[in-house]
């Protein structure tokens, strides 16, 4: 409606300028005349779509869902829409192919209480169905994906040689020090998971190490799970806790950069990446989809 309203505007301004050259030229009754004339063809032409920007349904619709998607849902789920630490894989995850368009119309338009997914349902009927036609086609693109790896061969790495569950949890099973990785999987694809485990830069989260030695000569390794001007919190790799208090502790050894080793590219094979990635896939298609989480919950 606005749109129209300036282009009517613009309409009636144009037909000013033109009216002021009919008078010069033609004389005042002449150019009433014209002005009828010139009025009833602008207005017809006003209420024609404009041919120069419209495009065929498929597309225009996918634009529209590209547009709004952007503004409105890449900031939690991701730009790919291949999620964030703040909300889930899109595109990939395996539960969400799983749903019908109206479960994903639904689940858009009401959003999921108790999580940090909203209602959009402001947006209107037709901006919702283009973003979930806009979900669609991103899936369409990439459910020919395969798994990268051997899932079962991951399984025996995860638990064996490559070590991760002495700090991962999977299911229950393994480690307390790092993040649990059952569902870790469901918001990032596969080239994300194995950039993780290689580059320490591509990680989503960096544990802070650090070895305090007590005043009895007592050592203490672990994660800092709280700290402040006068105390710190470690967890040890057994899953304990302890508490100090900085005035009684000798000293503290920060450990520079993160937890998990940086070597894994040279440590595992090609191979053998894809099949820990494939079976962090795996195990992330099984498992209940993934709460929505701030930064601060990592």
């Amino acid at each position: 409606m606005e749109f129209r309203v300036l282009n009517r505007e613009l309409i009636f301004r144009d037909i000013h300028k033109r009216m002021t050259a009919i008078r010069l030229t033609h004389g005042r009754f002449s150019g009433i005349v014209l002005f009828g004339a010139i009025l009833a063809a602008s207005l017809v032409h006003s209420q024609q779509p404009n041919s120069g920007t419209r495009l065929a349904g498929n597309v225009a619709e996918n634009t529209s869902g590209q547009q709004t998607f952007a503004t409105n849902c890449a900031v939690c789920h991701g730009l790919d829409g291949l999620g964030t630490q703040r909300a889930p894989n899109v595109v990939t995850g395996p539960r969400l192919k799983q749903f019908s368009q109206a479960d994903v119309l639904r689940i858009i338009s009401d959003g999921i209480p108790g999580t940090g997914m909203p209602s959009f349902r402001s947006l209107g009927e037709a901006r919702l169905k283009a973003v979930v036609a806009y979900v669609r086609d991103l899936q369409g693109k990439n459910h020919t994906a395969p798994l990268p790896g051997n899932p079962a061969q991951g399984q025996q790495l995860f638990f064996g040689t490559a070590g991760c569950s002495s700090c991962h949890m999977v299911k229950g099973d393994g480690g307390f020090m790092a993040p649990d990785l059952t569902d870790y999987a469901q918001t990032r694809s596969a080239e994300r998971i194995k950039a993780a485990i290689t580059d320490p830069g591509a990680r989503d989260f960096a544990l802070r190490v650090a070895t305090v030695t007590t005043a009895n000569s007592q050592q203490y390794r672990g994660v800092i799970r709280n700290e402040d001007n006068f105390s710190l919190q470690l967890q040890l790799q057994d899953g304990s806790f302890h508490f100090f208090s900085k005035a009684e502790l000798k000293r503290i050894d920060r450990e520079p950069g993160s937890m998990m080793p940086s070597d894994y590219g040279a440590k595992l094979t090609s191979a053998q990446l894809d099949d820990l990635v494939s079976y962090l896939l795996d195990v992330s298609s099984t498992s209940a989809p993934a709460p929505a989480k701030d930064k601060d919950d990592e």
